[in-house]
């Protein structure tokens, strides 16, 4: 084989620009730059070159510059294409892995441009190379992850995961859109995203308020219906944000979808089987209201019935005619409790809210509460002086604690001690509906040292009607009174118990807020029968029976009666016979305006005219009250109405003298 004799090198240049432009070269470091004869050998060498490729220039100068590349570029013919097509195309540009002195490889940039003498024929090349390698690592690592993330958001087929540009059209697609959606990306790419949605959304313009709201507020995030490929629609949540490059500028969005078809359906079914579970406990409360309440009203009624029955015998007794009598009248008084005690559970009574002092009330109450739990009971009294006034009705109020004392009585059966307190507080417990919510309150606690309440009866001991006591023990209201009132009242109860050692009940009831109103006197006694004031009384009263009776009972009482039947008539009867009446007296429920309107109105024409209503439940009295205006609820006694007629103040609870006698007879 005959050995390859180089041509001779390229003449040196001598002019002085060629001087400092060698100069220049031999200065620059970074880059490999150095000069090939037309055959491709070595006749220059910079600093460069020697600091990338491990030669000094007595080495290589004279070599042919395809050493510098690895054994398969070789093999190829890399090194003669890349001085061809620089040759032909003016420059040739790569990169690629080269071999420095030592053996071991780079990675370089690579470019080479034709060296030409004055007639244009080639003399040489000029070649530049950079050691590129860290960039090279770096874009490796680049693609690598980039890789790895495609494989990974590829791989995931429970999401849809995709871009949008910033109009909102498609730029790629994963496994899991393909799966969720149906389409292939060759189907969806470029196009508008909105494809995907139903069209009452895309009418309703729900696309492009998804995508303005990603952007301007950093993220959107909805659950709704979308449509899949086949036009099926199912439930998908879905979530879009915006992507920005590393300075900021808005590039599009990111799209994130996942069907949750079936955990909706899972959910709505749970909520149904709530709603069905639902209906059915509030049917069991029902009945065992509903049951409850004929129980006891049977009960009143068989001997409201009986003694009446009796009353019609002429040869009766006097003395068993006035027992009858007086069986009758308690047992209404009776029935008009039970049915405020059930009114006061449903928080539905007409309060009438005022400002009292608990221990000056509490007091008061001593003895019918000595009197209530007998010889073996021992009961504390801790009422400290100086308490915030309490904003309550002070009537439904000692009814309430009444009934938890009656209630500590019954849990000491073989006797105990009964500790009755109350003091500030600023905090309600963290029970039922709240969760230790602040405010100014007043603490009235019932404690007992008696047997303790089972947990399994714990959580109902509020129902009405729900009693452990034997029959004809108990109406199974009293502590249904109690919480309804205190809800009521915008107050909580609360119970702290433990088996064997005993209960404390704790009603709260909010602090007056100004001490300057009127304080409630424990008792008012009226020491003397006054002579009637209201000779004529107009009488509003809508019930054909009610009316009749009521009609009656006023004309044997002594005053010249008018009746009307509602509202209307009872404003024409007025303007046609101005100032002829003292008195009006009206039922709150009536078709058209009701008695407080018809109340607003009289005060408006005839200001000193007296109102007095009447109402055995009105929704109006329990979600906005009286209004000021005097209330006779029924039942009303004959006595009460007849003070009404005396000019006195109407009664709160005209029934409520004998609560303490019906707990006592009935606990």
């Amino acid at each position: 084989m005959t050995e390859h004799v180089p041509p001779p090198a390229i003449p040196t240049l001598q002019t002085s620009d060629d001087r400092r432009t060698s100069m220049l070269v031999d200065a620059i470091r970074d880059y490999a730059i150095y000069l090939l004869d037309a055959n491709g050998y070595v006749s220059s060498w910079n600093p460069g070159a020697e600091r990338f490729k491990g030669y000094k220039a007595n080495e290589i100068i004279g070599q042919h510059f395809s050493r510098f590349y690895t054994e398969e570029d070789r093999a190829s013919g890399l090194p003669a294409r890349a001085l061809r097509t620089a040759a032909e195309h003016g420059s040739f540009e790569a990169e690629g892995w080269r071999i420095r002195k030592d053996g071991s490889r780079f990675w370089c940039s690579v470019v080479i441009d034709p060296v030409r003498a004055a007639d244009g024929s080639i003399i040489g090349y000029a070649k530049v190379t950079r050691d590129i390698s860290d960039k090279k690592a770096a874009r490796d690592a680049l693609y690598a992850s980039e890789q790895r993330f495609r494989l990974l958001v590829q791989g995931v087929s429970d999401y849809a995961i995709y871009m949008l540009d910033p109009n909102g059209c498609i730029t790629n697609w994963n496994t899991g859109a393909e799966t969720i959606k149906g389409y292939t990306e060759e189907e969806v790419l470029g196009r508008h995203f909105s494809m995907f949605y139903t069209e009452e959304d895309k009418e309703n313009g729900e696309p492009w308020r998804a995508l303005e709201t990603a952007r301007v507020k950093g993220k959107y995030q909805h659950e709704g219906w979308r449509v899949r490929k086949g036009g099926q629609h199912f439930w998908a949540m879905v979530v879009i944000d915006p992507i920005h490059d590393e300075n900021g500028n808005f590039l599009g969005y990111a799209k994130i979808t996942r069907d949750v078809t079936e955990r909706r359906e899972a959910q709505l079914e749970l909520d149904r089987s709530r709603d069905a579970l639902n209906q059915a406990q509030k049917m069991e409360a029902i009945g065992r209201l509903t049951g409850g309440v004929a129980h006891d009203f049977n009960n009143l009624l068989t001997v409201i019935r009986s003694s009446a029955e009796l009353l019609r015998r002429p040869d009766l007794a006097p003395e068993k005619r006035d027992r009858f009598l007086a069986a009758i009248v308690d047992t209404a008084t009776r029935a008009g409790e039970l049915t405020r005690q059930l009114l006061a559970f449903a928080r539905k009574q007409p309060l009438r809210p005022e400002n009292f002092d608990a221990t000056v009330r509490l007091r008061g109450m001593e003895h019918i509460i000595l009197t209530s739990v007998g010889s073996p009971i021992r009961v504390e009294f801790d009422l400290p002086e100086g308490l915030d006034l309490v904003r309550a009705d002070p009537s439904q109020f000692e009814t309430a604690v009444l009934n938890m004392v009656i209630n500590a009585r019954d849990a000491m059966p073989r006797g105990g001690v009964l500790r009755i307190g109350a003091r500030n507080t600023d905090q309600l417990p963290a029970v039922r509906n709240h969760a230790g919510a602040s405010g100014a309150f007043v603490a009235v606690s019932v404690t007992d040292t008696g047997s303790g309440i089972p947990p399994d009866v714990l959580s109902r001991i509020f129902e009405p009607f729900f009693t452990t006591k034997a029959v004809n023990q108990g109406t199974g209201l009293g502590l249904s009174q109690a919480y309804g009132f205190a809800k009521q009242s915008g107050g909580e109860v609360d119970v702290q118990t433990e088996m064997g050692v005993g209960t404390t009940f704790t009603l709260y009831f909010p602090r007056a807020q100004s001490t300057m109103q009127q304080i409630s006197p424990a008792v008012s006694p009226i020491t003397a029968e006054p002579a009637l004031v209201a000779h004529k009384v107009l009488l509003v009263e809508d019930n054909e029976a009610v009316g009749s009776f009521a009609n009656n009972l006023l004309a044997e009482l002594g005053v010249d009666v008018t009746w009307v039947t509602d509202a209307g008539a009872a404003l024409e009867t007025l303007t046609a016979q101005s100032g002829e009446f003292d008195l009006v007296f009206s039922d709150v429920v009536m078709p058209g305006m009701s008695g407080i309107e018809l109340g607003a109105v009289i005060r408006q024409r005839w200001p000193g005219l007296r109102i007095v209503l009447t109402s055995g439940y009105s929704h109006v009295l329990a979600e906005e009250g009286v209004q000021d205006f005097e209330l006779l609820e029924k039942p009303y006694s004959t006595s009460a109405l007849l003070a009404v007629l005396q000019g006195l103040p109407v009664a709160r609870n005209q029934a409520s003298a004998s609560v303490a006698g019906a707990w006592r007879a009935t606990p």
